[in-house]
């Protein structure tokens, strides 16, 4: 677009008298209102076939018929425009739609606000200021509802036949239930695929989080097309390894080491955590499965007098705990924990931390896909080391992986 000449701009501020800002908004404002009221009169006028005034070149019964008062949402605030009618009312102009209130890219505004975690307080102030109208909470709902088709969507969308490692964790808030405030969980699962790519295969939505609600998000991403899952990354939820192998009995099982740290150390006094929390250190950190067993004898031997509850935990969960021990470095660092899905969630907590409740799951799933949508953008290139974590999947995974790879 080519600039103003200065000597335009310069009429221009003398004609407008402009001394701030505000006289430039209102300025563009005036300028953009009346170049809609010229284009109308243009498009009138090629719909008629002559110019207004030009009855010489009038080749029509149609006529011009006035005018219609329209009050419209623009960048520059709200502007009053004089739409040219014709008589016979076949006349669609489409610089300014028939039934269309809004030109501007308010509703981009709106959404983008709206996925940086903006309350609807703050975003109908914002938008007052910025453009000059009131946007009410429920013009804010309107317009964050019509990504609804779009969730629907990415929420039904055919998936991967096959993963190389799955993290699944939740993620909990408050949510307004029939006059209640009651918590619940955000089901989330992250998929890392063949290519080493990451992607949030789906959010689900349900009270607090169980087995059992586990079982009906997997089945899901398997009638979405995931065939195989060769390892997954879970929490130290109870009944998981059930409702894994329920929809994919051939998947290897970790149970993350840090939610297990998490809850071993709840049973500890304050005054013996650092010495604890140093020894568990030896069972996790040692080189070989043998060897952390060995670690875990001597770790009963000095605490499990005291507490039984927390040697119990790992002994129990041993099967699940120590999966981790049988692959090398590189991949054993990415499955011990589910550290890569929770760095997801702190993404979605920075988002999420002004509202602490939320109406209705709808507008709960929202502000979620919004900010997914943020997050996963920027998750353009393999997971570190990828080549080298995949040729170690080749040689434990090498029939399950080939019967996928054309």
């Amino acid at each position: 677009m080519p600039i103003i000449p200065k000597d335009q701009l310069k009429a221009l501020i003398k004609e407008y008298k402009l001394k701030d800002a505000k006289d430039i908004q209102e300025m563009l404002k005036n300028l953009f209102g009346d170049t809609l009221k010229e284009m109308l009169e243009a498009e009138l006028d090629h719909e008629l076939g002559y110019s207004k005034y030009d009855y010489k070149s009038k080749e029509t019964e149609n006529s011009r018929n006035g005018y219609s008062k329209k009050k419209v949402k623009s960048d520059y605030g709200e502007i009053d425009l004089k739409i040219p009618r014709d008589r016979e009312g076949e006349f669609e102009p489409s610089v300014v739609k028939k039934n269309q209130r809004d030109i501007s890219s308010i509703e981009d505004q709106v959404l983008s606000m709206y996925a940086r975690g903006m309350t609807t307080r703050d975003i109908e102030s914002h938008i007052e200021n910025l453009y000059g109208f009131e946007a009410s909470a429920e013009l804010i709902s309107r317009i964050t509802d019509k990504i609804l088709p779009l969730i629907n969507d990415w929420q039904n969308r055919v998936l991967k036949e096959v993963y190389a490692i799955v993290f699944m964790d939740a993620i909990h808030y408050k949510v307004r239930s029939e006059g209640r405030i009651i918590s619940k969980a955000a089901y989330t699962i992250l998929g890392v695929d063949l290519d080493g790519q990451k992607d949030i295969l789906g959010i689900y939505i349900g009270e607090n989080e169980s087995a059992k609600f586990w079982l009906s998000v997997i089945n899901e991403i398997k009638n979405r097309g995931v065939k195989d899952i060769l390892i997954a990354s879970v929490d130290g939820l109870s009944g998981f390894n059930d409702a894994i192998k329920a929809a994919f009995p051939n998947t290897e099982i970790q149970r993350c080491i840090v939610h297990q740290i998490r809850n071993s150390t709840k049973f500890i006094s304050y005054k013996d955590l650092k010495a604890f929390t140093k020894d568990l250190k030896e069972i996790y950190k040692a080189a070989s499965e043998e060897a952390a067993l060995a670690n875990l004898d001597k770790f009963d031997d000095k605490w499990g007098k005291k507490y039984p509850l927390a040697i119990k935990s790992w002994r129990n969960n041993w099967a699940e705990l120590s999966t981790f021990f049988k692959y090398p470095d590189e991949l054993r660092k990415v499955i011990y924990t589910t550290n890569a899905v929770e760095n997801y969630h702190r993404s979605l907590r920075k988002v999420t931390k002004a509202k602490s409740v939320f109406p209705n799951d709808t507008s709960l799933m929202k502000i979620l896909y919004l900010a997914t949508m943020e997050v996963t953008k920027k998750w353009t290139g393999r997971m570190k080391d990828w080549s080298i974590i995949l040729s170690q999947l080749n040689i434990y995974f090498k029939e399950r992986i080939e019967s996928y790879v054309v």
